[in-house]
């Protein structure tokens, strides 16, 4: 049986309903039961998902009571668990607050668990037992991904390429972020996509940057380097609540930066001689265009082969120096998004009514349960 805490997203709602379906059983949780009977590790668990939490308090009245909820769901879900080791515990992303308390306390109790997100691909979930984005069970190995591959011609077609025959723009929330059809320029250039700057994947995995001031500040000093005619071109997320112009507008002023939230993001991409990234999906859409991807950040998809990996400024200087020279490996990209498509991310119909494969999600739960305990989700 699955134990999870509540959505209100029906999508999300629907998914983990298909997930009790497939495992025979469920148990939804409207609110995560609250205890204070504090183990070793409370404290240690409880402050790490206290530093995850999306919004951080200003008031310590605030953080305490915050602090007080996750010591208490944490201790819950364990207590639960040591009584219940049989039964899987799934959460919503589960990387941050309260969803994370709630796993911690199902790891330490040794039972088995399992984060649910949206896969980067339409109709598609991702079902990991260690995490989501970098924290994922993606393996790390290029070679992994051919050696799969060259197991099975089927695996060696083009049909991976329909994982991104339904992808677009998001609409925007903004009135100052569009998707046009704006002419876009012949001038060399290379894209940017920016991203939320407060999502998990820019707090946790930002790497060497340390959030999207210190990508932002990378990105200007390393398009100083880029050659004549060419320029950076940028786009803030459409999602974003909050304009990051503010730090943008110092690296507009010497020219070799342009900022079009106007035009349409997939447009400006294709357009483009590569994309650059600090860890956002559109990195891996990238892939379907057949453009190289310069990555700075964490991200499951920065392996040698698939994009160039920007471990530092002196590296992302020297990609930018010569962008013309970037490359990739076209059959290892082949196979890593075949093997996404077919073994890593579950299908799901949007409908109505909102349909699941059950036999995958099956798998899913099985391979959750066979795992070893996941390590402790890593800072970024």
């Amino acid at each position: 049986m699955i134990v999870y805490p509540a959505e209100y997203n029906a999508r999300k709602q629907a998914a983990f309903a298909a997930l009790a379906q497939a495992d025979g059983g469920g148990r939804r949780l409207a609110l995560v039961p609250l205890s204070y009977h504090d183990y070793p590790e409370t404290a240690e668990r409880v402050a790490t998902a206290l530093s995850r939490a999306k919004r951080q308090h200003r008031l310590a009245l605030l953080r305490w009571l915050k602090r007080q909820l996750l010591r208490g769901q944490y201790n819950w879900s364990r207590r639960y668990f040591m009584r219940h080791p049989d039964h899987l515990a799934a959460a919503w992303n589960g990387m941050a607050g309260g969803r994370m308390a709630f796993l911690a306390g199902a790891r330490d109790a040794g039972a088995a668990c399992l984060h649910l997100e949206l896969a980067p691909f339409p109709g598609r979930l991702t079902l990991d037992p260690a995490g989501v984005n970098a924290a994922g069970s993606v393996p790390r190995d290029p070679a992994f991904f051919t050696a799969w591959a060259a197991q099975d011609p089927a695996r060696q077609t083009e049909a991976w390429r329909a994982l991104g025959a339904g992808l677009r723009a998001r609409p925007s929330r903004r009135a100052d972020v569009g998707q046009s059809g704006n002419a876009l320029p012949e001038t060399p250039y290379l894209f940017c996509p920016l991203q939320v700057p407060d999502d998990s994947q820019v707090t946790l995995f930002s790497g060497w940057c340390g959030g999207m001031a210190g990508f932002l500040a990378a990105l200007g000093t390393a398009a100083a380097d880029l050659p004549p005619g060419w320029h950076l071109r940028l786009k803030e997320h459409p999602s974003a609540r909050q304009s990051l112009r503010p730090l943008i507008a110092p690296l507009l002023a010497g020219g070799r930066v342009v900022l079009d939230n106007a035009s349409d993001s997939f447009a400006q991409l294709a357009a483009s001689r590569g994309v650059v990234t600090l860890n956002s999906s559109m990195g891996l859409q990238a892939f379907f265009h057949d453009r190289p991807v310069i990555v700075l950040g964490r991200a499951f998809f920065a392996l040698p082969g698939l994009v160039c990996v920007a471990d530092s400024q002196p590296a992302l200087n020297a990609a930018f120096a010569r962008p013309e020279s970037l490359i990739f490996d076209p059959a290892l990209r082949a196979a890593f998004l075949s093997w996404l498509g077919q073994v890593y991310y579950p299908r799901f119909a949007s409908g109505p009514p909102l349909t699941f494969d059950l036999a995958a999600f099956a798998e899913k739960l099985a391979e959750a349960r066979a795992a070893p305990l996941s390590p402790r989700l890593p800072l970024g």
